[in-house]
């Protein structure tokens, strides 16, 4: 599990790769990503935007923007949390991402917060990251 914190709110990742859905011998593989969004400040927020850098194995990087998250631009009062999971496809046997989320106070306020990097490995291939 991968983990960051920014202003009080949590956000752990846990990939996973997909077998059932790549087809290494077509250089397509394919891993899906629980995403947990813990508010552990004292103020509501609610995440606006997306922002990613997915980076395969042969350096090239791909970014991803947009607004919310699979359909939802979720509200965290103090203590609540928002789960879900997503999936990317690489065309590289590893890779890894990162990103921001875009966050809104119930004030106005806007800021970023971090989404933790985190490798995508084939079992068995993991590797450290830095």
């Amino acid at each position: 599990m991968y983990r960051a914190v920014t202003r009080k709110i949590e956000v752990t990742v846990k990939p996973r790769y997909l077998s059932e859905r790549s087809s290494p011998a077509s250089g397509y593989y394919f891993w899906a990503y629980t995403i947990d969004i813990v508010n552990r400040g004292e103020e509501t927020v609610q995440l606006k935007t997306r922002h990613w850098r997915i980076t395969d194995a042969m350096g090239r990087l791909q970014e991803v923007k947009g607004a919310g998250v699979v359909g939802e631009e979720p509200i965290l009062k103090p203590g609540e949390s928002f789960e879900y999971t997503s999936g990317v496809p690489l065309p590289t046997p590893s890779g890894f991402m990162e990103g921001t989320y875009g966050m809104i106070t119930a004030d106005g306020r806007g800021f970023d917060i971090e989404i933790p990097l985190f490798s995508l490995d084939l079992p068995g291939k993991g590797r450290v990251l830095n």
